[in-house]
């Protein structure tokens, strides 16, 4: 079983980041349920997931991709709040810092191994998709609606919702380290 402290220790940076403990903790609690609802044993199983089934992810696992965004996305608004004279709307970033981290979590549901080495989508994958699973759970876990948005909106499922600025810097952010992956698969990476 995964532990409070595994998914402390994984996401210390990004955790540290969050003003709110009660905000904190949820994210935290989230993930473990996800884990559980998963089937997932260890940390070290988790490692070993690609962040995404559409394309090779060329080594870059669930949890670099969750970093990364998360931290993407936190650059984006930091840069945004340190240039712009006057931020025409506020950037919540405890909310920003814990969707970053949940955006993807329902894979953790979505994705299972195959038995051969590999992985493959769950019969829950095969129902709903991440971004699906992962607001539902958020939702059932107790999050607010604000967060449930980052997480249902930040993907394909999004497009044309309404949204919280927060799932618009996540979605930017998690197009950014998949797009080029895409690219790289079809030849049309310019290097």
């Amino acid at each position: 079983m995964i532990t409070r402290e595994e998914i402390e220790k994984v996401f210390a940076n990004q955790l540290s980041r969050i003003q709110s403990q009660a905000v904190r903790d949820k994210v935290v609690e989230i993930y473990i349920e996800a884990c559980k609802r998963g089937k997932w044993e260890s940390m070290e199983d988790i490692r070993k997931v690609p962040f995404t089934l559409l394309t090779d992810c060329k080594g870059v696992n669930f949890l670099e991709h969750t970093i990364a965004v998360t931290e993407g996305a936190y650059a984006l608004a930091k840069a945004k709040m340190d240039t712009y004279a006057k931020l025409p709307y506020e950037i919540n970033m405890d909310r920003l810092v814990a969707g970053g981290l949940l955006h993807d979590v329902g894979k953790l549901m979505e994705i299972e191994p195959d038995g051969k080495g590999g992985y493959r989508k769950s019969h829950a994958g095969k129902c709903a998709r991440h971004p699906i699973s992962g607001a539902i759970l958020a939702a059932q876990m107790g999050a607010d609606d604000e967060l449930v948005n980052t997480i249902a909106c930040h993907a394909k499922e999004g497009d044309g919702r309404p949204q919280v600025v927060e799932t618009v810097l996540i979605h930017q952010a998690d197009f950014a380290t998949f797009n080029p992956l895409v690219m790289l698969s079809k030849g049309t990476l310019i290097q």
